[in-house]
């Protein structure tokens, strides 16, 4: 069996999730609070033909040995939730979380997902919703069509309407390891046992970030520094390739020279 074969084919894998980790980062710079993702590699293991430290014979140590390589395999894509640059849209149901924070999110079956996406609409009975219709709790009440609202940096959301004046308080969940959270899409996340459980308290509390009413996060993704792990990929994608048609040169000179 060559190995060095083998070992180049593990690295064309893992550079083709990097390359698809990348291209959803890209994808997605358009997309409001998106979060992109890294990937982190790691070496399999090894075949130690000669162990370190070993007798050499005459009670001499070994200084150093012998170990072949596999390859390499993805060990995790990781989401970094660095902030985004803010826009300013003057939408007053537009919320930007400046800081640490989600809004919390009750799906159709009844349990909660978590966003940064603060684009939220008015749902046909007044709830406030995402725009996928999903309603937001995180102390959110139903609003009266036409509502002039005020949200302070610290959460607190005055809804004035004919109907008369409404107060309540924003509260946003944190996580201990949000890079544990699972991402569904619909820019939602769903709390693991990784991440921990969330915690809740008001907007602008020690370690939870502040409100800034009529602006959107946009997405993190560096378009420059996506575009150079890119190339970066696609160069090590291409050296393994070139690894796979070097070995198999190789093997058929052997073969050749058996026929001979």
């Amino acid at each position: 069996m060559n190995i060095g074969l083998y070992a180049a084919a593990t690295g064309i894998e893992a550079q083709n999730v990097a390359l698809a980790t990348i291209s959803n980062n890209l994808a997605n710079i358009s997309t409001t609070a998106f979060k992109k993702s890294t990937v982190e590699f790691q070496d399999l293991l090894y075949q130690n033909l000669k162990p370190q430290g070993g007798d050499s014979g005459g009670g001499g140590v070994v200084p150093v040995g012998i170990d072949i390589g596999n390859g390499s395999q993805v060990a995790s894509t990781t989401k970094v939730f660095t902030k985004g640059d803010f826009k300013q849209t003057g939408n007053q149901l537009d919320l930007a979380i400046d800081g640490d924070g989600f809004l919390e999110v009750k799906m159709p079956d009844g349990t909660s997902a978590y966003t940064r996406d603060g684009a939220l609409k008015i749902g046909p009975t007044g709830e406030v919703t995402t725009i996928d219709g999903y309603p937001i709790l995180s102390g959110f009440q139903p609003l009266n069509t036409g509502s002039s609202l005020y949200i302070s940096q610290n959460g607190e959301v005055s809804a004035v309407s004919d109907s008369g004046k409404k107060s309540f308080q924003i509260q946003l969940a944190r996580f201990a390891n949000p890079g544990g959270l699972q991402s569904i899409g619909n820019n939602l996340y769903l709390d693991t046992s990784a991440s921990g459980t969330p915690q809740l308290a008001n907007a602008g509390a020690t370690g939870l970030g502040f409100i800034r009413q009529g602006f959107l996060e946009m997405s993190n993704v560096n378009v420059t520094e996506e575009m150079v792990n890119l190339i970066m990929a696609q160069r090590s994608h291409e050296a393994s390739v070139r690894a796979i048609q070097s070995g198999d040169e190789m093997l058929s000179r052997v073969n050749q020279i058996r026929r001979g």
